[in-house]
């Protein structure tokens, strides 16, 4: 008798513990269906560790981990649920697929999912719609930028800023409400230039969307607002500007301007002659992803420039990679389409690092919240003439040469690491003959830095000598 009552509360429990697991499954499905992936999200969870062999179930699960950023997570439950017949999940690889840039893969999905849905015009239409999305970041990863990243660190995206250390020369950056001390304005950032003569700053709201304006110092506060021109707000959110000591370029995040996704990453600048900003040009991978990158900044006295993204992060969290800035565009020059997509995803920052370059001392400087004023009077010492000598770029009087004058500072400082790369790699190259390569490139890039500086050094003295 006691065995047959163990039996029957066993019973009893089990068929109150699948009832509340139905129950549960219903609501979980009402909220998936009403896209409300992130409450959804535990109860899947919850029903999935009850009966994990049902397709249906791992295709939503699969579908709210994607929905809810989580895409490695989500391929293993889509994978199980496209084997069990449910060809929703093939749309859904396709896409995950394309976002880790394994176009490959993303095809064969995509492929699958069609011969499913050969007479389901609906779902051919989204099929057309994700390969030309696909298409587009095939296109974006084929111009993967050659660029040197140093270092990342992953920080709560409320405090993101904590990972930028800028020089005082390079400007500041601090959220919105420390500046406007009545304005809620989300995670939105305030850069004020390095002489704090003006700031660059974005106005709106996430359902209209974010606009860049910028302020000049006036006595002792900021005035004349102006709304930077339609060709840079002309579409979607733009905010996270950046301006560099030229007082000419400018950085800034647009979810506008066929971004990839996201917050993409622009540079324009000030053309002086037409008194307007040039067309934004869109950054290449991988400063841009199908996430959300955005403010990038350079600091021209460190050599070192940061940029954050959410890529593969936890909500809350965003990565902020340091950078060396390459002097032009340089184009990765890979036959090899993994190898391609590790560099334009950031895989590992490692796979950017030259061979035998030690980047210790350079992470240390990117890393220095306070940087050492120099002893002299001023920033540099540039003759102008017999009678003038400047010491810092506020001397200057005409605009054209002070930005010309900037950009030689700027390249400067990339000459001075690049040759402090360069001796290093020479010093080790009699034990080390592979290094022959690297060197002989770090030769050219240094011949054509040293040409470039000089060159504008001439240019930016004729300029100011000019309109003296």
């Amino acid at each position: 008798m006691k065995f047959r009552h163990i039996i029957y509360t066993f019973a009893i429990s089990l068929i109150a513990t699948f009832s509340i697991h139905a129950q549960s499954l219903d609501e979980a499905r009402t909220l998936f269906n009403e896209r409300k992936f992130s409450e959804a999200l535990p109860m899947l969870q919850q029903g999935y560790a009850v009966t994990p062999e049902n397709p249906q179930l791992n295709q939503m699960l699969g579908v709210s981990l994607y929905e809810t950023g989580r895409l490695h997570e989500a391929e293993k439950h889509l994978l199980f649920a496209s084997q069990r017949r449910v060809t929703d999940a093939h749309l859904y690889l396709g896409v995950i697929y394309s976002l880790m840039y394994r176009f490959a893969d993303a095809e064969r999905e995509f492929g699958l999912f069609e011969r499913a849905n050969r007479r389901n015009n609906v779902a051919l239409e989204q099929l057309a719609e994700k390969r030309a999305y696909a298409a587009k970041l095939h296109r974006a990863v084929q111009r993967t930028e050659d660029i040197q990243i140093i270092d990342s660190l992953i920080v709560p995206k409320a405090s993101f800023l904590t990972a930028y250390n800028l020089s005082a020369s390079s400007g500041s950056l601090m959220p919105m409400n420390d500046f406007f001390r009545n304005t809620i304005s989300g995670d939105k950032v305030l850069f004020m230039s390095g002489r704090g003569d003006r700031v660059h700053f974005s106005n709106g709201d996430e359902l209209d969307g974010y606009s860049l304006f910028t302020m000049e110092r006036l006595l002792d506060t900021f005035g004349n607002e102006r709304k930077l021109p339609e060709n840079i707000n002309s579409s979607g959110s733009n905010a996270y500007p950046f301006v560099m000591t030229d007082g000419l370029t400018l950085y800034f995040a647009s979810t506008g301007h066929n971004s990839l996704g996201g917050y993409d990453l622009f540079v324009t600048r000030y053309n002086l002659n037409t008194d307007s900003y040039l067309n934004p040009s869109q950054m290449n991978p991988p400063f841009n992803s199908p996430f959300n990158d955005y403010m990038l900044v350079i600091d021209e006295e460190k050599g070192v420039g940061w940029f954050a993204s959410d890529r593969f992060q936890d909500e809350g969290n965003v990565i902020v990679y340091t950078f060396i800035p390459n002097p032009q565009v340089r184009l990765l020059e890979v036959d090899d389409e993994k190898e391609l997509a590790r560099r334009a995803m950031i895989t590992s920052i490692r796979d950017s690092w030259r061979d035998g370059v030690d980047y210790t001392t350079l992470i240390q400087r990117a890393r220095q919240r306070v940087v050492a004023q120099q002893e002299n009077q001023g920033d540099f010492e540039f003759i102008i003439n017999d009678n003038i000598t400047y010491h810092t770029l506020s001397d200057f009087r005409n605009a054209q040469a002070r930005a010309q004058f900037s950009q030689a500072l700027m390249l400067e400082s990339q000459l001075n690491t690049l040759s402090g790369q360069l001796s290093e790699l020479r010093d080790q190259f009699p034990n080390n003959q592979s290094l022959r390569h690297t060197i002989l490139d770090l030769e050219r890039q240094t011949e054509s830095l040293h040409r470039q500086v000089e060159s504008l050094k001439v240019e930016a003295r004729n300029t100011e000598i000019r309109n003296l």
